[in-house]
């Protein structure tokens, strides 16, 4: 069998006094018709991104609201991942194909890992991104209903690379978005179904921290706690644009000569270019001894993220193409001054100029930093406003509510039509 993740236990009655109305009660009554249903969870890694962060919280509530919930991880070697990668970014909209020896490589860990599943024991099975796609090839006959959900922008993909794992995207009974403008414009392909992901609020990452605690956290990784701070939380990534955010920090710096930036990101080992873009930002913060670039190899957890983001006068999200970019609900919910690219599910979390502010170049994302710095208090407005729209849309229990929606219509239970806001109308 496939590696068995262990996420702990969580009570699902701890997010009611934090739930808007109403949504706890609908959660109960969406349970009562699957209670005991068997849910596989399939993704290719335990630690760092954010299809990680959510699991390790929707599993155990899936378990405590009434459902057999688990989750797996996939087997892979460098070579699986080297092309899992160029894949992951395919599907961005890379124009880089993939060679036939990258095919192969594909489709032999897929059937190495297919070979450790008894489809048996699982009434549904939800397979997270392109990494395990192909998993399902090695079903044929399996009655359970199988569910690909995929989290990253989708909407120009390269359309060789759709060509090859379209045959194994078409034998699932559905597939997740965070958009509609994500799903691929092809016959063939199973019904679409559109809801954002969602964060933790009681997750260590973000628990209420105060901001003396944050300073303290903050002053043992060398800031300077007197000195106000940008942060962008993210993987190193050219999507994320980390050398952009240093572009800005340094155009910010004119005015704000104390400004100081912290890069803060995890490192996982399905991304072996992680490390080639980390080395990149490294070298083009150069030595300046304001720019901090950190990750969880510099025991960079999930606390301390939750103090960088607390702390920071302004937190950063300026990607250039992102599926959804959870950090940014992670600030707002912290009552965070926050500046993002206008890009992909940013764009859902930020009404800009309202709850914070949208921007396409280093140049907008420093006049908006420098907006936020220089009044402080509107920008504050601005977050707490922003927290609001995070709380009805964006936390933990709505996300499993969406969930339960799409397991009760594929199996034929009566939502009274809630399926029908999820479905993507193409």
């Amino acid at each position: 069998m496939l590696q068995l993740v262990n996420t702990g236990h969580k009570s699902l009655a701890d997010y009611a006094s934090l739930a808007p109305r109403g949504l706890m009660e609908e959660i109960k009554r969406l349970v009562e018709p699957i209670r005991g249903l068997r849910v596989l969870h399939l993704s290719a890694t335990a630690f760092g991104g954010g299809v990680a962060e959510i699991l390790y919280t929707l599993v155990p509530i899936m378990r405590d609201a009434g459902l057999e919930a688990e989750w797996r991880i996939i087997q892979g070697q460098e070579e699986f991942f080297n092309v899992t990668k160029a894949v992951h970014n395919a599907l961005q909209g890379d124009r880089r194909g993939l060679t036939e020896e990258d095919r192969e490589i594909f489709r032999r860990y897929n059937q190495l890992n297919a070979a450790q599943i008894d489809d048996s024991d699982y009434d549904v099975i939800i397979v997270h991104d392109p990494q395990p796609v192909g998993v399902i090839d090695h079903f044929s006959s399996s009655k359970a209903k199988w569910v690909w959900r995929f989290h990253i922008d989708m909407s120009e993909p390269n359309p060789e690379v759709l060509d090859f794992l379209a045959p194994s995207i078409s034998q699932y009974d559905a597939m997740i978005f965070h958009l509609a403008q994500y799903v691929p414009a092809r016959a063939g392909l199973p019904p679409a179904f559109i809801w954002p992901p969602a964060i933790d609020p009681l997750a260590p990452k973000n628990m209420a921290l105060s901001y003396e605690d944050a300073a303290y956290i903050l002053d043992q990784f060398g800031i300077d706690v007197e000195r106000p701070l940008l942060t962008q939380v993210s993987r190193f990534d050219p999507w994320k644009d980390p050398l952009g955010v240093i572009d800005a920090y340094r155009m910010v710096k004119r005015e704000f000569p104390e400004i100081q930036l912290a890069l803060v990101g995890s490192m996982a080992h399905d991304d072996p270019e992680g490390w080639e873009y980390y080395n990149k930002t490294v070298a083009y913060a150069g030595d300046d001894p304001d720019i901090y670039i950190l990750s969880n190899l510099n025991n960079v957890g999930s606390v301390e993220v939750n103090a960088f983001q607390v702390y920071s006068a302004v937190v950063i999200q300026k990607s250039i193409r992102e599926g959804f970019g959870l950090t940014v609900s992670e600030a707002l919910w912290k009552g965070r001054p926050t500046v993002a690219g206008r890009v992909g599910g940013i764009v859902t979390q930020i009404r800009d100029g309202e709850t914070g502010r949208l921007v396409s170049s280093p140049e907008e994302c420093a006049e908006a930093c420098l907006e936020a710095l220089r009044d402080p208090e509107m920008a504050r407005r601005r977050a707490l406003l922003g927290k609001e729209d995070v709380r009805h849309k964006f936390l933990t229990p709505r996300l499993l509510r969406d969930w339960l929606v799409l397991f009760n219509h594929l199996l034929g239970h009566d939502t009274g039509g809630a399926e029908n806001e999820l479905i993507a109308h193409i």
